[in-house]
């Protein structure tokens, strides 16, 4: 029981302090959400479109060394 006492007291301290480092975080703003969230969809956007360019590209490179 000893062992179990111990889990238990560990996980509340543990509990305790996150709840301490949480009310010391600065959450975002629902426009500074939204504005990094368009930052993200945008950079996805375009990392998307130079690894098919890319892929296009090396694709003919390779069928032209093919051949």
């Amino acid at each position: 029981m000893n062992k179990l006492g111990q889990a238990i007291s560990g996980t509340r301290s543990f509990v305790g302090e996150v709840q301490v480092e949480l009310k010391k975080c600065t959450w975002p703003t629902r426009t500074e959400l939204m504005e990094s969230t368009v930052v993200v969809i945008v950079s996805i956007a375009i990392l998307g479109v130079v690894v098919s360019l890319s892929d296009v590209i090396l694709n003919v490179l390779l069928r032209a060394v093919m051949r």
